[in-house]
């Protein structure tokens, strides 16, 4: 099985773990080849392997946030850190159901995880 299918497997079986139904820093840090940032109280995972959202046309909207710090533990995971993205990465929105971060000329999709 693919890793990047068993990780998305692993993060829905885990989104009904957390007490709102949506998963949790604490809950994905363990896994491997997560990549994801915390942007109001709701996890972004890093989308580039999934068809719909590399396949969308997307214009980039307004700034969203800014990555303020980077770490691997769940403990002072808040909002605007991330586990990957450099701090000062910019995210932006796209009304697309997923954002952009920008990272040296790239442009990286992320999209909520979400229970519903």
């Amino acid at each position: 099985m693919n890793k990047f299918y068993l990780v998305l497997f692993l993060i829905f079986l885990l989104m009904g773990c957390s007490e709102n139904g949506n998963p949790t820093p604490r809950e994905l840090l363990g896994e491997e080849n997560v990549d994801i940032f915390l942007m109001n109280e709701v996890v972004y995972a890093k989308a580039s392997d999934i068809d719909w959202v590399t396949e969308s046309e997307y214009t980039i909207g307004e700034e969203v946030a800014e990555i303020s710090k980077q770490q691997n533990r769940a403990i002072g995971f808040n909002n605007g850190t991330a586990n990957i993205l450099p701090v000062g990465t910019k995210i932006y929105e796209t009304g697309q159901g997923f954002v952009i971060a920008i990272v040296g000329e790239k442009e990286v999709p992320y999209i909520a995880l979400l229970e519903g």
